[in-house]
């Protein structure tokens, strides 16, 4: 990967897109914990997220979006998406990916990993169903000292001008299920 791309880098790509957004300061945060303790000056309510950067043996990734109270079975999220057992990435593998470090991971990292058309992508991109009823949304901008609410409909469109085809994952059900993630506006 060339140098990641910066913060000012992702806010004009979003533009670019006619994506509004809105970001937060606050003191780098490595946690849940911390995060919802940095929280007093944001709005209430919405979809506070976590992402999580998986691998299977086969070295398939996926990136997976969360509602950050959800405490997630690897196992059952692997069977969701029709992936070997998961693991967590290495932080090398993160930085080469998606030009991220540990607790920055958002899915606006994929800005650093964007595919040209008929190019695979390098991961499969995952997102909770429960997560995606929330608005707005709210993930690190490329590092863990800020936090940017967006749409639901605004994040898959940006995921899919990166390249990507994003699945939503039921992980209430049953037996959980992914499925192509609902049409955002063009």
């Amino acid at each position: 990967m060339e140098s990641p791309l910066s913060e000012d880098d992702l806010f004009a790509f979003l533009a670019g897109l006619g994506i509004e957004t809105e970001t937060y300061r606050h003191a780098p945060v490595f946690t849940v914990e911390e995060a919802q303790a940095e929280r007093a000056h944001m709005p209430a309510g919405g979809g506070h997220c976590k992402s999580l950067f998986v691998r299977d043996k086969k070295k398939r990734r996926a990136l997976v979006m969360v509602d950050e109270n959800r405490r997630v079975d690897l196992k059952a999220l692997s069977g969701a998406l029709s992936m070997g057992r998961l693991s967590f990435g290495s932080a090398d593998s993160l930085m080469d990916m998606l030009g991220v470090i540990p607790g920055s991971v958002t899915p606006f990292a994929l800005i650093n990993a964007r595919v040209e058309d008929g190019q695979e992508p390098p991961m499969l991109v995952a997102l909770d169903a429960a997560m995606m009823a929330k608005s707005p949304l709210y993930y690190h901008p490329l590092h863990n000292a800020a936090t940017t609410a967006i749409s639901p409909d605004d994040l898959v469109r940006f995921i899919r001008a990166c390249g990507y085809e994003p699945v939503t994952v039921d992980l209430d059900a049953p037996e959980p299920v992914s499925k192509p993630a609902s049409d955002a506006k063009p």
